[in-house]
């Protein structure tokens, strides 16, 4: 038994022009993986103060400039907070210094909560009167071109840490617990938690019955709903929708691979057959990208870095009238 070859009916419902073939729904793992698959992968909390003195006069533009990288942060899906760094924080701290041409070099370092220096880098150079007198859209310009550079390191720093810890994921393989399907018609929750329990273990990804020590949690269910029909329609439909979601040990959702599938009606009240085997392939597939993308075993470590130690930050960040807003 095949799920229908189209989901045609669908698109009027979801309001979406066209027709969606799904010729073999279930015969591409790799490809139905990265579809299936929601990422949701996010880093420690990283702090950005406003690195100038409370009383300095040039300290609400310097403020502007932080909250816009804090801002531009953000939208590389970087949960970073415009405050000073807390105990066990990771933070950015802003700086800049002279160009040979008299120019300005906007400069960030990330340091670790023990202090030390992981990475560095360096913005743009920008003119020397925008600078000192703040112009917003420079400030802006520096944070947006500073920002997606800033994430890549935290990436690195991230593989540096996992790849030096013997129990992290990129050393070893991950515990997975399933804990079975539910809602399933027919013998559904059997068959789809027997074939994944089969066809998920890899070289890099183990199952195990038993919550303890697991690293995730599967867990599946299953709906069925009347699949509206065109009224010459010689056969009814139903829509099946499959969601695997894969939690923390702590109950958050890491990700969740779904299945929505039109089928002739009734046709799953018995036995799933081929369709649970074809369904938990792609369905592994989904999982092992979902865990891989969330844990970080891919990133690449930062490549060496000479003088990250050096700090050599040589001017102030900006000179302004103590009246400046700040954004």
């Amino acid at each position: 038994m095949r799920f229908c070859r189209t989901l045609c009916v669908l698109m009027p419902l979801l309001g979406l022009p066209g027709c969606l073939s799904v010729s073999h729904p279930f015969a591409n793992p790799g490809q139905e993986a990265r579809r299936l698959t929601q990422d949701n992968l996010p880093p420690s909390r990283l702090s950005v103060p406003v690195p100038v003195p409370v009383n300095a006069p040039w300290r609400p533009a310097t403020a502007r400039w932080a909250k816009d990288v804090v801002v531009a942060l953000l939208g590389q899906s970087v949960p970073a907070v415009s405050q000073n760094p807390k105990p066990g924080d990771w933070w950015v701290r802003l700086g800049a210094k002279h160009a040979p041409d008299g120019g300005v070099i906007p400069r960030y370092a990330i340091v670790g909560p023990d202090g030390r220096v992981r990475a560095r880098g360096e913005g743009a150079e920008i003119d020397r009167a925008g600078w000192l007198a703040a112009d917003p859209d420079a400030l802006n310009t520096v944070a947006l071109q500073m920002a997606p550079d800033i994430a890549q390191n935290l990436t690195g720093i991230q593989a540096d840490l996992m790849h030096s810890d013997p129990h992290s994921l990129m050393n070893r393989a991950a515990r997975v617990y399933f804990a079975g399907v539910q809602g399933a018609p027919g013998d559904g929750n059997v068959a789809l938690g027997r074939a994944f329990y089969t066809l998920f273990p890899d070289t890099r990804n183990t199952v195990q019955t038993s919550a303890k020590g697991a690293d995730y949690t599967v867990k599946t269910t299953v709906k069925i709903a009347p699949l509206p029909t065109a009224p010459k329609a010689k056969n009814a439909e139903q829509l099946v929708t499959i969601i695997w979601h894969v939690l923390t040990p702590k109950g958050q959702e890491a990700g969740a691979a779904t299945q929505v599938h039109g089928v002739p009606a009734h046709s799953l009240d018995g036995a799933w057959g081929d369709v649970a085997e074809a369904a938990a392939q792609e369905a592994a597939g989904a999982v092992h990208t979902i865990i891989t993308n969330y844990s970080g075993r891919d990133h690449k470590s930062l490549p060496p870095q000479t003088g990250v130690d050096k700090d050599d930050d040589d001017m102030p960040l900006m000179h302004t009238s103590p009246t400046s807003p700040a954004r």
